[in-house]
C-alpha cells in the first residue's frame, strides 16, 4: 500500500534483543522490560516462596543470638524468597532469560502515521483490543480476559504456522498511550507500545513499535515464519490499514 501521508516506517531484523521501543522502562525488543516489572513466577511458586521465606526468616530472627552468621545467611535467603513470591518477580530467571534471548533474533517494526480523526477516538478504538483483528491480517484472534489481560492468536504468511500468548498491559497513559507484552513462559516473546498525540494540522499523530522473538531455541521448530520478511511486510501493511479503517470504516482486501 502506497501513499499514506505522514509516514515514516523504519523496519529492520535485529540480530541482537536489545533494540529499545522507546522511553524510560518501556518495553524493548528483548528483555522487554526491566527485570524488575516481569512477573516470572507461577502463583503457585509465589505461595511456596512466601511460605519458605517466612519461615527461614523465623527462624533467623530467632537464631540471630547464637549463630549470627548462619543466620544472617537465612535471613538474606529468606528475605529474597519473600520478595520472590509477595513480587511474582525472580531476577535470578530474569537474568538467564535475557541472556539467552541475546542470541536470538528478533523482528522490529517501528511506525509513524497520521489519521484524520480525533486522538480520543483512535485511542478508543485500539484500546479494545479485540478491535485489532479487523484490520491486522497477522491476528486471528484478540481474547480479553480483563482490563489488564488478554490472549492473542496470530498467524504465519499464507496461513503457514500459528502461534498464541497471554500478553498484559503494562503501562497505559488513557488516551496518549498504551505498552503492552507477552508474559513469561510464553510461546513467543512480544511487545507493544502505540503513542498518541494531537496532529498540528488536526486528527492524530501515531507512533506504532512491535516486536516479536521466538524463543532461543525453536526457530528451527515451527516458528521460524516469525523472522520472515514477509511477516514483517504483513504487520508493516497491518498498521497502514489501520489508518485507512479508522478515516473510513472499511476494511482494506488485498
Amino acid at each position: 500500500m502506497q501513499g499514506f501521508s505522514g509516514n515514516n516506517r523504519n523496519y529492520s531484523i535485529m540480530n541482537h534483543h536489545n533494540a529499545l521501543l522507546n522511553g524510560h522502562g518501556q518495553p524493548s525488543a528483548g528483555a522487554l522490560y526491566d527485570s524488575s516489572n516481569i512477573l516470572n513466577v507461577s502463583r503457585e511458586g509465589r505461595v511456596a516462596s512466601i511460605v519458605a521465606g517466612s519461615l527461614m526468616a523465623s527462624t533467623a530472627l530467632g537464631q540471630m543470638g547464637r549463630h549470627p552468621f548462619s543466620s544472617l545467611f537465612k535471613l538474606a535467603v529468606g528475605s529474597y524468597l519473600l520478595y520472590r513470591g509477595l513480587s511474582g518477580n525472580c531476577p535470578v530467571s530474569a537474568a538467564i532469560e535475557d541472556r539467552v534471548g541475546r542470541h536470538t533474533q528478533a523482528i522490529n517494526i517501528r511506525t509513524s502515521l497520521h489519521i484524520g480523526k480525533p486522538k480520543e477516538e483512535v485511542y478508543a478504538f485500539w484500546r479494545q483490543l479485540g478491535n485489532l483483528p479487523l484490520f491486522m491480517r497477522h491476528l486471528e484472534k484478540v481474547e480479553e480476559r480483563d482490563s489488564l489481560h488478554s490472549r492473542w492468536m496470530a498467524n504465519g504468511p499464507g496461513g503457514v504456522g500459528s502461534v498464541e500468548w497471554e500478553a498484559e498491559i503494562v503501562k497505559e497513559e488513557a488516551g496518549r498511550l498504551l505498552g503492552w507484552r507477552s508474559i513469561a513462559g510464553s510461546q513467543v516473546a512480544t511487545a507493544g507500545r502505540v503513542t498518541f498525540e494531537d496532529a498540528p494540522d488536526g486528527g492524530t499523530y501515531m507512533k506504532v513499535m512491535i516486536t516479536y522473538r521466538p524463543p532461543a531455541g525453536h526457530v528451527g521448530t515451527g516458528l521460524a515464519w516469525l523472522l520472515n520478511a514477509a511477516f514483517e511486510r504483513i504487520i508493516e501493511e497491518d498498521i497502514e490499514r489501520f489508518k485507512v479503517f479508522m478515516e473510513t470504516g472499511e476494511i482494506v482486501h488485498e
